[in-house]
């Protein structure tokens, strides 16, 4: 069981944007502006974090079959239930670009993109939040990802990278940079001539190119362009103090874990994103728990197996037993999260989690038949946002014609269920429509998102 997770540890930070290299993987090429003069610091900031579960569900076990104020939780969702008042699970939405592909599912979560052969990704939700919130914090956006790629992607479709090891989060949150302001500045100001370099030879090969490979290098000079703004606004957060961290706070989270359980390890990163949330560093935060391949074992629960070996289960009671086993495990990390914003003060003295919305969940439903319609998600928190919350939302039981979930005498849903996972009963109930409310809710002034096709009423 020990250092089960170092292996995640070996893989190259550098993904997305691989043309500038070493230039725009840093974290603290992620910062941006200072608080901006004209902001009223008496209104409390507004946030959001998505925490994204690969493969799916054990879906016969996890979904809900009454709507109301009054449902029951199902097996794998109990964890949740002392957090009835500050949930809403929502049931029956799909990516309609993400149908038939399953590669995809984590690729579109937040983009609600349509990724064919010949399609590009969009830019994901958080990104478009992080528009109009990184203007205020040191950090525009916060991506973790303890295996593969963040859930994060520009405004022209590329991945952003991610962090894996808890230490490092914490260094490009809180730590001064290694060799002090003056070298770090230098270092800044030396990369942005770089940018500008690079930039110019592009602008004298681009006379030379194809309209297709315009196209392309189109997408990288945004990237470019993205990093030369994230290069400047971090030369000039050099001089913002960063923020005090108690030292109880940072006895909780500046630790690596490679050694340890997984659930200390998530509980470590979301401590972390309210410590960076408490302490306004950033207002937007992804943690993807692992990517469609390759999500890791928990060993602490007797789970041995990975994530995608246990929802391509062929029908193996074994295996689905374990699966049902892991998704409760992860969604009660995702109790301790909740709990966590509950308990602490944002700037009003209120709960963090009023302030604070946060969406857990997929973008399969089924693993084992890559079923991608009939979502599994939790929309929590952000009560100061004019959310409210207590009742199962079902877009299933909209649908006309839908004769209900499939019961045997035992009062279990049957496999018969598994149909609704691959198949949207409700084809108007894109995700995008919530991802929609998401945006309005933190101020991004637009009537669509994505696919989008109405806005959820929450």
């Amino acid at each position: 069981m020990s250092n089960y997770l170092s292996q995640s540890w070996l893989i190259d930070r550098r993904q997305a944007l691989r043309a500038l290299g070493s230039f725009i993987s840093l974290p603290l090429l992620e910062c941006m502006t200072p608080l901006v003069a004209g902001e009223d610091k008496a209104v409390t900031p507004k946030r959001s974090a998505f925490i994204y579960l690969a493969n799916g569900v054990h879906s016969l076990n996890y979904q809900i079959t009454t709507t109301g104020k009054d449902y029951e939780f199902s097996r794998s969702l109990k964890p949740l239930e002392k957090h009835r008042d500050v949930i809403t699970p929502i049931s029956g939405l799909h990516h309609p670009g993400a149908l038939g592909h399953h590669h995809n599912c984590i690729n579109v979560w937040l983009t609600g993109g349509k990724l064919g052969p010949s399609d590009r990704n969009t830019i994901s939700l958080d990104q478009k939040m992080a528009e109009i919130t990184a203007q205020h914090t040191r950090i525009s956006s916060m991506e973790v990802a303890l295996t593969g790629e963040s859930l994060a992607c520009t405004a022209d479709g590329v991945r952003l990278p991610s962090l894996r090891r808890c230490s490092e989060i914490f260094a490009s949150l809180f730590e001064e940079p290694k060799g002090g302001k003056t070298a770090q500045r230098r270092a800044l100001r030396r990369r942005s001539s770089v940018l500008d370099a690079n930039l110019a030879e592009v602008r004298r090969l681009e006379q030379k190119m194809g309209s297709a490979d315009k196209g392309r290098m189109e997408q990288y000079l945004t990237s470019v362009r993205e990093a030369e703004i994230r290069t400047r606004r971090a030369d000039t957060w050099l001089d913002t103090p960063l923020p005090v961290v108690s030292d109880a706070d940072r006895k909780r989270t500046n630790r690596d874990i490679a050694a340890t359980l997984a659930g200390d390890y998530f509980r470590t990163v979301y401590d972390l994103m309210v410590l960076a949330f408490q302490t306004d560093v950033t207002r937007v935060a992804t943690f993807s728990l692992g990517g469609e391949g390759d999500a890791f074992a928990i060993p602490e629960i007797g789970i041995t197996e990975s994530r995608h070996q246990l929802s391509h289960h062929g029908g193996d009671a074994g295996y689905m037993e374990k699966l049902t086993k892991y998704d409760a495990f992860a969604i009660e990390q995702f109790s301790y999260f909740l709990t966590r914003l509950a308990e602490t003060k944002d700037l009003n003295g209120k709960p963090l989690l009023g302030s604070t919305m946060t969406l857990f969940g997929s973008g399969m439903c089924y693993g084992h038949s890559h079923g991608n319609a009939n979502l599994p998600l939790v929309l929590a928190g952000g009560s100061d946002l004019g959310l409210k919350h207590g009742s199962h939302i079902d877009f299933n039981k909209t649908a006309a014609g839908f004769p209900g979930y499939t019961v045997g005498a035992d009062g279990a849903l049957t496999s018969a269920h598994y149909q609704v996972c691959s198949r949207p009963v409700n084809t108007d109930a894109h995700m995008s429509n919530l991802l929609l409310l998401m945006a309005q809710r933190m101020g991004v002034e637009t009537d669509k998102f994505a696919d989008s096709n109405k806005v959820i009423a929450l």
